[in-house]
């Protein structure tokens, strides 16, 4: 018989095998952890039963997604969404659930006429409801940021809208359990549960962030991790059992909880702190949702299955979009809004499971409508790739704002010869486009985010709205009489997507890139960037050139060091010495630096760095530190002996490889 630990390791290493799968495959790891579930589950494999102690470990994952939920409820960013959070957001819920009863209603009234009887509960399609009326906030937010659309104007409505779906599920969860009562009781049911529910969210608020400030202060302190650690699950896991017995659900209280960290100064440590048990207890919900799907009604029922993940999807898209039209979005930005929403998402699967639980939801549904909402989430990607040729086909409008727009781009260009093109106007963009200025050369900024755009152009600035990796923008900006192009953003992909546009059309064009550090830097000089600029390496120059100044070198010498650093393309900067902190997957690829101190015995003694040759192996001699102490430029001609140490710039593999040679002679 399997004991509770042997269910624990199964679900880590089926964890562990899922994440690694779909990550590879580039689909959210959520989607591994369903998958996995199933495989492993009662109705496939048969290598694990639900087991009511993993399923409490399993509802501490949803505990604490609704915790970092809580943690990101921010007032002024809700105040500054109003209308699409309160307005297009509260809309779509409350329209779908609307929606799913009326459905309800109408094929039960149809089935009425039939032998078939109609099972469902008006209660059963609430919750039916409330499920297919969240979106997934994570492979929506992921896909947008790919495609730098975040700011654009459907983007931000997307988040509006996803905003509230999470804010929305608080109430949900107060609201489905009382759906067990019936008749008279039911409306009792839901009045005493909201009554509790304001009640305990009112003596909260009013006090509780007080109180939290003043006992997180007092542990931090005590300057101990460990015991803030502690005192974080203390909070979360506290509220959670105090709304628990009040008759609400685990849920409420860990959302409680989140919004009066929220409030403090410690809540990007919290967020830090409390990642790792979110994202393993979540993927523990996760498996524990997909071990209920049973295949053997999905194959069966496959019809219904795709009944259930058709219509939800344009059903939601219809709504969506005519909301957002409603609110004064055009055409275009109203049907990619529709379709980036279309999907169900994984609080779709928390309401879902509590509907199961409290036996409002026939057994029999659950796999059909669990399936069709996986199906709907794996076909997200497809219809975000591909929304930009549905809207054009569907919304002839849409391709007129788009001429529009790309005219009003080419209008301000149109007498601008031998410019710069700004891709992307933020800090780095505008401090760019102020150099320029004073040296009186032209520039064309384009920018996604409508407000900054707004702001800049009022103040002056030749800033338009225009995606800067997509062509017919930069042909409009004059990419053909540019004279340069510059990615001021640190976005690789979308600066590989502006390089192979700007060599396929302009080639002549030099482009500088910038980058956080010089991990893509030779990704991105492959693909044709004339210059890549890391903000580390540059920094760490800044901070050399002030060091060596304050302790005394001459400011001649520290320039010319500075320069000849720059000059050498930051190739000796590039390397590091490795550390016991380095070994993530992206630290192990890049460029190291080693030092190496010949024995007495080394092969290598008496031989010149030409008869090592050890470029052959993909190994640079920075320097070399004589045994005298002296430092010594790496030459050629140079001979080792005893106690000399080689710095050695390479890939660790090349580095090995060197060292051996060094120290064996081979």
């Amino acid at each position: 018989m399997a004991t509770t630990l042997d269910l624990v390791l199964l679900y880590l290493i089926a964890a562990v095998f899922g994440v690694v799968v779909f990550r590879s495959l580039r689909l959210p790891p959520m989607l591994g952890y369903l998958v996995v579930g199933v495989l492993i589950g009662p109705n496939a494999l048969a290598l694990a039963k639900d087991s009511a102690g993993v399923g409490h470990l399993a509802e501490f994952g949803v505990v604490f997604l609704m915790f970092v939920i809580g943690l990101e409820f921010n007032l002024p960013k809700l105040r500054s969404m109003r209308t699409l959070v309160f307005g297009l957001g509260f809309s779509q819920v409350v329209l779908t659930i609307a929606g799913a009863l009326l459905g309800h209603w109408m094929l039960a009234y149809t089935f009425s006429f039939t032998a078939v009887v109609w099972d469902l509960s008006w209660q059963g399609a609430v919750v039916l409801g409330s499920a297919f009326a969240m979106s997934s906030t994570a492979i929506v937010v992921k896909l947008m940021a790919d495609r730098l659309e975040l700011e654009s104007e459907h983007g931000r409505r997307v988040l509006g809208v996803l905003l509230f779906q999470d804010l929305a599920v608080v109430p949900l969860l107060v609201l489905i359990p009382a759906l067990q009562s019936s008749g008279g009781a039911l409306t009792v049911s839901i009045a005493l549960a909201i009554a509790k529910a304001a009640a305990l969210v009112i003596l909260l608020l009013t006090g509780g962030q007080k109180v939290m400030r003043w006992w997180l202060t007092l542990v931090a302190r005590r300057k101990s991790d460990e015991l803030f650690v502690l005192n974080l699950l203390l909070i979360t896991l506290g509220l959670a059992w105090l709304t628990e017995h009040a008759g609400l659900s685990l849920a409420l209280g860990a959302f409680v909880a989140g919004m009066l960290v929220a409030e403090t100064e410690y809540k990007h440590q919290v967020e830090t702190d409390i990642r790792p048990f979110h994202d393993v207890l979540l993927g523990l919900f996760f498996i524990t949702v997909g071990m209920k799907l049973d295949w053997r009604p999905v194959i069966d029922l496959w019809y219904l299955v795709l009944l259930l993940t058709t219509l939800p999807i344009f059903a939601k898209f219809a709504i969506v979009a005519g909301l957002a039209r409603v609110f004064r979005a055009a055409p275009g930005v109203a049907l990619r809004t529709g379709l980036y929403l279309a999907q169900a998402g994984e609080f779709g699967f928390v309401l879902l499971s509590l509907g199961s639980d409290y036996q409002l939801i026939d057994a029999k549904w659950l796999s059909p409508v669990l399936a069709s909402m996986v199906l709907s989430m794996l076909a997200t990607p497809f219809i975000v790739m591909y929304s930009n040729r549905i809207v054009a086909r569907v919304s002839s409008t849409d391709w007129m704002m788009q001429s529009v727009q790309l005219t009003s781009i080419a209008k301000k260009a149109i007498r601008t010869e031998a410019h710069v093109i700004i891709c992307g106007f933020g800090r780095s963009g505008q401090n760019l486009a102020r150099l320029l200025e004073a040296e009186r050369i032209p520039y064309m900024a384009l920018d996604l985010d409508p407000d900054r755009i707004r702001q800049a152009a009022a103040a002056g600035q030749s800033v338009v709205f225009g995606d800067a990796a997509r062509l017919p923008s930069l042909m409009a900006a004059g990419l053909a009489r540019a004279s340069a192009v510059v990615v001021t953003y640190h976005d690789t992909p979308s600066a590989l997507k502006v390089l192979r546009l700007v060599r396929e059309h302009t080639p002549k064009v030099p482009v500088i890139v910038r980058t956080i550090d010089d991990t893509d830097l030779e990704k991105l000089r492959a693909a044709g960037a004339t210059e890549v600029v890391p903000e580390a390496i540059e920094g760490s120059l800044m901070l050399a050139s002030h060091a060596l100044a304050l302790v005394g070198v001459p400011m001649r010498r520290v320039i010319r060091l500075t320069r000849d650093a720059r000059d050498a393309r930051y190739s000796l900067l590039r390397g590091y010495f490795h550390g016991a902190d380095d070994d993530t997957a992206v630290e192990l690829d890049q460029s190291r630096l080693l030092s190496v101190t010949l024995p007495p015995a080394a092969g290598s003694l008496g031989k010149t760095l030409a008869d090592l040759a050890l470029h052959a192996v993909g190994v640079t001699v920075v320097s070399v530190r004589r045994g005298t102490g002296a430092v010594t430029h790496p030459d050629d001609n140079l001979r080792l002996d005893s106690g000399d140490t080689l710095v050695l710039s390479g890939k660790p593999d090349a580095l090995a490889l060197a060292e051996a040679k060094l120290l064996g002679g081979g």
